[in-house]
């Protein structure tokens, strides 16, 4: 095992202090805090306290500690791109914290900063490591379920909800929130680009002027249609993930619970030749086609338990792997530019329907 990397925190909110922090926390023997930074100093006075990290008011502060190694952008999303940028220019490895950018021109400087400082950005889409998502995907792996056509991805709340992540000025609203860690699992399904995309977006019950409640459909070039729907305006929730495919459904309620439903595999799965003739339903008649040919089927009810036990809290550890093994890091800058550039064309389709007064 390499040295410990030496982790600079840039944002002490909810992100920086209780995600970053906490989850670099679980492995001491990879990572050790050694500065945090935020306009509220007394945050990082209280990060001091709780991990010896030194204190720093800015950014710039922060980059002019020379053990500092790696920068975690925690800052708020408007300013996520010229914090990394910045960061990067000063000779640190980044990982930048959802969304990477709240526009697709402004992600784009991302691609030049890359080729300029190879192995040194880093994206945090660690939505790709959720157990109920990386299980699901290993049963789709398995083929029982046959070929996916339709997905269904929820994360349906009922909040009201009054900080800056509902303010337009601050790039606020759930496209920007939850919508990235959705569209990167839906395209990450889809297995195929994106060639249609449908929208509807709506401020139902949070305060300010941004969407609390949206819907994308996308269609990809193999004919899969993901259905991805984000609220904090809905009182009962659906389950995270749904999956239909030609021999079976799958229904993943949370993280740990996942239903089956499929045909009993090597079973035949094939109509039997379409009919013109009318149905018989007396005795007697002759058969001219059926509503339904009953199937062998296989059902049941499996707890979340993914290969690895992958939880999303170790992307910090495929980070580490990439810094200081060379091991190829999961999450591409392709893949994080394309989750921007289907926000940026789902917000031109469709404004903020007001269903609350602004």
């Amino acid at each position: 095992m390499g040295t410990k990397i030496k982790v600079g925190i840039l944002g002490l909110g909810r992100a920086g202090f209780n995600m970053h922090q906490s989850e670099l926390g679980k492995f001491p023997e990879l990572f050790k805090i050694v500065a945090g930074a935020d306009p509220l100093f007394n945050r990082a006075e209280e990060m001091q306290k709780r991990c010896g990290a030194r204190p720093y008011h800015s950014l710039e502060e922060m980059l002019a500690d020379p053990e500092v190694e790696l920068v975690t952008i925690a800052s708020r999303s408007a300013d996520h791109v010229r914090h990394a940028l910045q960061a990067l220019e000063a000779g640190k490895y980044v990982m930048v914290e959802k969304p990477i950018a709240v526009n697709y021109q402004e992600a784009l400087q991302y691609v030049q900063a890359e080729k300029k400082y190879p192995g040194r950005l880093f994206l945090r889409h660690n939505r790709r490591f959720e157990p109920g998502f990386a299980f699901l995907r290993e049963l789709i792996a398995t083929g029982n379920i046959g070929e996916v056509f339709e997905i269904k991805l929820r994360r349906l709340s009922y909040q009201l909800r009054s900080d800056w992540q509902v303010l337009e000025a601050c790039e606020g609203g759930q496209m920007n929130n939850w919508g990235p860690h959705l569209l990167d699992q839906a395209l990450t399904l889809l297995e195929s680009p994106v060639t249609d995309i449908w929208c509807d977006r709506k401020h139902v019950v949070a305060a300010g002027d941004m969407e609390d409640h949206f819907r994308i459909f996308l269609r990809a070039e193999n004919g899969r249609l993901a259905d991805i729907q984000i609220s904090g305006a809905v009182a009962i929730p659906e389950p995270y993930f749904t999956v239909y495919g030609t021999r079976g459904t799958l229904v993943c309620k949370n993280d740990q619970e996942l239903s089956y439903n499929w045909v009993i595999p090597g079973t035949p799965a094939v109509s039997p030749a379409a009919n013109a003739g009318t149905p018989a339903i007396l005795p007697g008649e002759p058969a001219a086609g059926k509503m339904n040919t009953p199937l062998a089927m296989r059902w049941g009810t499996l707890m979340v338990e993914p290969k690895d036990k992958v939880d999303t809290w170790q992307i910090w550890k495929f980070l580490y792997q990439s810094i200081r093994e060379g091991k190829p890091y999961p999450i591409s800058l392709t893949q994080a530019l394309e989750v921007v550039r289907i926000t940026d064309e789902a917000k031109r389709l469709a404004g903020v329907q007001h269903l609350v007064q602004v």
